[in-house]
């Protein structure tokens, strides 16, 4: 590999831009990662960190404080001095969105007029966020040529879509083909030329930044459809008296099926933002996506049906009873509560008067219902939902359950597909799917 790849800043330091700035770092080159949080700056140069990746067998934790001891990351929020350090520039700032899909693009906009600011002739800059297709030529483009320098000529502008899942990114960055756009064909080289430093899988070149950005997008929102699909189902089964886990085990023998399992909603960034990504430039187009609307609409209601489901389980009044949570991640074995379906989950119960009370030892914000010790979660609850497995959650520990819950016809609901009706039910603990 050419030394004009020895340096790269990546802008965002969040679930995805720290493991792929050190998986840069492990293959040998200088990264400066930027992030505007003064505090996470400051846990990251001590070594700390909450992700819960890891590769190859190492945790993250490990591999940032090996790459610090050996001088190849550091975090910094000043992006001047990044961005004059280096060359190769990768953004991993997304887009935000807010209640009603509106979109916001103010964290994006001000990385770009930062990098617009400090541009230097031969600079290659890569996005690698999910963003709204047309983004890169329309919006992106002109903020970074206000620098007076002209993409594609002074400059290299890149487009590589993220494609990784949280908890398996380092392998992912390696092993996931990436799609490669960019403003014309010696960015696409030389874009290329940066992400073969961690990417062994295929690099795969589109004929425009429209077709990548579209791509991700319709990755994201395809399993956004296909997990509406199974939560409709999932109605359907629980009126008719049976199991959707099992129903779902049983079609997917045939050879041209693949269901999805369903569950308390769909959370994180990616798969619930893409449907707004997609819709806002539909509506510049007059296009409805009606399929893909309905589909958000299905996964956005579920976590209420879980907590009514919930709510009909209660022997006593909702504000007589308690309710644990066991899991709040946005998905199994994850740090990221991020548009957690445990959100409204817990909001539908408290607007009831329900007592709530939430363990998960793998997330790092603090919430009041949230605790420490999974026997104060449990102690005198008339019921428990799952809604995330973790590692340190053991949910197989249906003895302490028995004891610790409410004698009067405790339940657990199961999101997850954790137990048998039998193994519950055998414990003196009422079994409920979804």
């Amino acid at each position: 590999m050419t030394g004009k790849y020895k340096n790269v800043a990546v802008f965002g330091l969040g679930f995805i831009g720290l493991p792929l700035a050190l998986s840069f770092s492990m293959n040998g080159k200088k990264v400066i990662g930027v992030d505007v949080s003064e505090e996470l700056i400051r846990e990251l140069n001590s070594g700390i960190t909450h992700h819960l990746e890891e590769y190859k067998g190492t945790k993250i934790e490990e591999i940032l404080k090996k790459q610090l001891r050996e001088n190849n990351f550091e975090a910094t929020t000043d992006a001047e001095y990044a961005l004059e350090k280096c060359n190769n520039v990768i953004v991993t700032v997304g887009i935000p969105v807010a209640e009603g899909g509106k979109l916001h693009i103010e964290h994006l906009e001000s990385v770009s007029r930062t990098i617009a600011c400090n541009l230097k002739k031969g600079d290659l800059i890569v996005f690698r966020g999910t963003l709204v297709p047309g983004f890169m030529r329309d919006f992106i483009k002109p903020i970074l040529e206000e620098s007076r320098l002209e993409a594609g000529k002074d400059f290299y502008l890149g487009y590589a879509s993220e494609r990784v899942a949280e908890g398996k990114a380092f392998e992912e960055f390696e092993n996931m083909p990436t799609l490669v756009s960019g403003i014309n064909e010696k960015s696409i080289r030389e874009t290329t030329g940066l992400l073969e430093v961690i990417t062994k899988a295929d690099i795969i070149p589109a004929s425009s930044f429209e077709v990548v950005e579209t791509a991700k997008v319709l990755e994201n929102i395809s399993r956004d459809i296909n997990i509406a699909m199974v939560n409709e189902f999932a109605k359907f089964t629980r009126a008719l008296g049976i199991d959707i886990f099992e129903v779902i085990k049983v079609a997917n023998t045939h050879k041209r099926v693949n269901l999805l399992n369903p569950g308390p909603g769909v959370g994180g960034y990616c798969i619930p933002n893409a449907f707004y990504y997609l819709n806002a430039k539909g509506k510049e187009l007059d296009i409805d996506l009606e399929l893909s609307s309905m589909a958000r609409k299905i996964n956005k209601d579920t976590p209420v049906r879980v907590a009514q489901i919930a709510l009909e389980k209660l022997t006593s009044k909702p504000e007589e009873s308690k309710i644990c949570i066991l899991g709040m991640a946005m998905k199994d074995y994850s740090s990221d509560d991020r548009l957690s379906p445990a959100f409204d989950v817990i909001k539908t119960l408290q607007e009831k008067g329900v007592d709530v009370a939430v363990y998960d030892p793998a997330i790092s914000n603090e919430y009041d219902y949230l605790v420490e010790d999974i026997n104060k979660a449990l102690k005198d609850a008339d019921g428990i939902i799952i809604l995330a497995k973790q590692e340190d959650i053991n949910l197989k520990d249906l003895d302490r359950f028995k004891e610790m819950l409410k004698d009067n016809n405790p339940f657990i609901l199961d999101t997850k597909n954790v137990y048998t009706r039998e193994e519950v039910e055998t414990k003196g603990i009422l079994y409920e799917s979804i």
